[in-house]
């Protein structure tokens, strides 16, 4: 079986793509890049809406690709002028972006590991390596219960309509990538589980309602 290919990075520049995909052809990583747009339309008619790039890559290689871009920032660091805006973050605020790389730039991780370590926080390879084992610990748990969607994705369900089993199937098969390129399911189980009753129940209700429709045109 092939290995998928998923999602590693998102941009809205096609420059920081290009960027890049610079660095995987480099070190001969396979790729590829999809278009997509950006949000979704609940009633499925997307209208232009902006459009993002998705840099995909196969899971194994997350940790490779991690450690080149990490890397190249350390090469390309240089002497960043004063008035970047993370020389004016207080140490708890950089010790953040170390500890939540993932919703960092590399670029922005490794200046806050050299700013910490001007001010005497250094943060050796070590305790980085603790951090983001500890992340990735976060990062696995289930999101939040979706209580309101739930109930949304029953009423819609009921109602036969296809917006339910959409919801239902998402609930119950939704995934989550991890900085490691670990792939884990979205939700809790039970939430989860509501999602397959969600969308069994809308196949059922809207074939009910289709044959409904048919046999009363029929009679007509």
């Amino acid at each position: 079986m092939e290995p998928e290919f998923i999602t590693y990075q998102k941009f809205d520049d096609a420059a920081l793509v290009n960027e890049l995909v610079e660095t995987l052809k480099e070190h001969k990583i396979e790729y590829y890049v999809q278009e997509e747009t950006s949000g979704f339309d609940p009633s499925f008619v997307m209208s232009n809406a902006p459009l993002d790039y998705a840099v995909k890559i196969k899971s194994e290689d997350f940790d490779q690709v991690n450690r080149l871009l990490k890397e190249k920032e350390e090469k390309n660091i240089g002497d960043i002028p004063r008035d970047y805006y993370l020389f004016s973050f207080t140490d708890d605020e950089l010790m953040e972006v170390v500890t939540k790389a993932d919703e960092w730039s590399a670029f922005d991780v490794v200046l806050a590991r050299k700013i910490l370590a001007e001010r005497e926080l250094s943060v050796d390879d070590k305790k980085l390596a603790d951090i983001e084992e500890k992340r990735i610990e976060e990062l696995r748990a289930p999101d939040k219960p979706q209580t309101l969607w739930i109930v949304i994705g029953y009423i819609f369900a009921f109602g036969g309509g296809v917006f339910g089993i959409f919801i239902g199937w998402y609930l119950a098969n939704g995934k989550k990538t991890l900085p490691d390129g670990e792939r884990v399911y979205e939700y809790s189980e039970n939430d989860r589980k509501h999602g397959r009753n969600i969308y069994y129940i809308g196949i059922v209700m809207t074939i009910i309602f289709t044959s409904a429709k048919i046999f009363v045109a029929l009679k007509a």
